[in-house]
């Protein structure tokens, strides 16, 4: 079949964006599913740092490759035996969890190595590519979603399935930024009730961290930007205290957390010098948990004997730590019941052809989470 995609060719055209456009929308030939596989017509579709990234070229991928990660659609058609059928809406996430690799037999799912491998060569799960582009390119998928279509051929281990009575641009966000954020704080940093918690930046991975953390009852909550208006909001949501990013954040912090630092202090902005301000905002014996995607070439230096002396735990989580399968039905319950408030992220809601101005906005640091809505 035909349908509509953005297509990216080159990463780190120059901002603005509306300018050098990067993403063409264009047409392109979408093979049936195979086996395993499913055809799902993509109602909305999240905007993120992570799409972000490959464009301005932080976060290198083969290209050309039709972007996007972070999506909600119906399922159209299935590929031979399915435990999907047609007329199923599900969420998509971004590591296509073959469930039978090592770490995911130990529950970590985010770490499928051959989902992995799969995302590293712009595949699917299969090692197959369903995309077919005019002329001799190879034509790549972004994480297993390519999001950004009218429609896309997934793995159904991409997929879950999700409550037909949840909007379709709400449950786009559950494929990456509540698994991410809320994942983060959960089962991350697992804060306990009455932790100090501290959150660097306030996309919508970093406010759905501070829902996270409100679920989990931490006790005082700072968060930390450099949009105003985000902290207006972080406070609407539950946060004690907000710093604006150009004071002594780390010195800001440690004030509003009684001089000590935070237990758990969350960096969702993907830049080496802001984890190094988290790190040095955990108190002794507190944790650091980093969701931001920094280019591969930065390097953290940290106070190595910090790491005993003050008993300090640094460390990654990727996917939120989650179990998409698990999780999207769990964290969609939450919301359901008014203890995950996920449509205050939501700020944008634009078309396929709007795509290149809303990356201007996203690298601005305006609004929270936009939205393709097709």
């Amino acid at each position: 079949m035909r349908t509509r995609a953005a297509v990216l060719r080159e990463m780190g055209l120059p901002a603005p964006y509306a300018t050098s456009a990067p993403l063409t929308v264009t047409e392109l030939e979408l093979a049936p599913p195979g086996p395993g596989e499913l055809l799902v017509r993509v109602h909305a579709a999240g905007l993120c740092h992570s799409d972000l990234s490959v464009i301005d070229g932080s976060r290198p991928r083969v290209m050309p490759m039709a972007l996007g990660h972070e999506a909600a659609g119906e399922v159209v058609a299935v590929g031979g035996r399915s435990a999907f059928s047609v007329g199923d809406h599900v969420a998509l996430a971004f590591v296509p969890v073959c469930g039978a690799c090592g770490p995911c037999q130990d529950g970590r799912a985010a770490l499928c190595e051959p989902g992995a491998a799969a995302n590293a060569a712009g595949t699917l799960l299969s090692g197959e590519r369903r995309w077919v582009s005019p002329g001799d390119d190879v034509m790549h998928h972004h994480l297993g979603v390519s999001a950004f279509a009218e429609h896309v051929v997934v793995s159904e281990r991409s997929a879950v399935r999700i409550d037909p009575a949840l909007p379709y641009d709400l449950g786009a966000l559950f494929g990456c930024a509540v698994l991410t954020g809320v994942g983060a704080a959960v089962y991350g940093a697992q804060i306990r009730p009455g932790d100090s918690v501290a959150v660097f930046g306030l996309g919508g991975v970093g406010l759905a961290a501070l829902l996270g953390a409100v679920l989990c009852g931490a006790g005082r909550i700072v968060v930390v930007d450099r949009v105003q208006e985000k902290l207006d909001l972080a406070r609407t949501l539950g946060a004690d205290a907000a710093v604006l990013a150009d004071e002594d954040v780390v010195a800001a912090v440690r004030d509003a957390t009684g001089g000590t630092g935070a237990d758990v202090v969350l960096e969702t902005v993907g830049n080496a010098d802001v984890l190094g301000q988290a790190y040095a905002a955990t108190r002794r014996g507190g944790t650091t948990v980093t969701v931001g995607l920094p280019h591969p070439d930065r390097m953290l230096t940290i106070p190595a004997v910090s790491l005993v002396a003050e008993e300090r735990t640094l460390k990654g989580s990727y996917l939120g730590s989650c179990v998409p399968a698990r999780d999207i039905p769990r964290f969609i319950a939450l919301h359901r019941a008014g203890r995950l408030p996920v449509e205050q992220l939501l700020t944008h809601r634009i078309g396929l052809d709007e795509l290149n101005p809303a990356f201007d906005r996203l690298a601005r640091g305006e609004g929270v989470r936009q939205v393709v809505v097709l």
